[in-house]
């Protein structure tokens, strides 16, 4: 789903009230790892870009929260510490809010900001 948010402010406050901790601690984590980084709203979902590349989204869906990685290289490095979650290519879908592993998210944003890998 894409949100009509003009920004990433108003795109947390319109979120559901059950995820909205989790999803200030993500965007958190972005503002303080990915130094830099330029935050947005790209494609109805907060964003982080470098030189005008986005690495990072993250989204509240539907059905659960999405998480996409664009560094294919940080993803791969991860797939231990992401085992049980739905990953595909550069995204990570969460069930639920309790299933986001903050310490795995700040780990692949720390590998992100380091990476000079393809962007998918």
């Amino acid at each position: 789903m894409q949100s009509d948010a003009d920004d990433v402010d108003t795109y947390l406050a319109l979120a559901p009230e059950g995820r909205r901790a989790v999803l200030g601690e993500m965007r958190d984590a972005c503002r303080t790892l990915l130094a830099g980084f330029d935050e947005s709203m790209r494609y109805g979902m907060p964003a982080d870009s470098r030189d005008g590349v986005t690495e990072i989204a993250w989204a509240s869906q539907k059905r659960y929260i999405s998480l996409y990685v664009m560094r294919t290289d940080v993803p791969n490095a991860h797939r231990s510490q992401l085992a049980g979650l739905d990953v595909g290519k550069g995204r990570i879908r969460y069930r639920s809010p309790a299933a986001v592993d903050l310490a795995v998210v700040r780990s692949m944003l720390t590998a992100v900001a380091a990476s000079q890998g393809p962007v998918c």
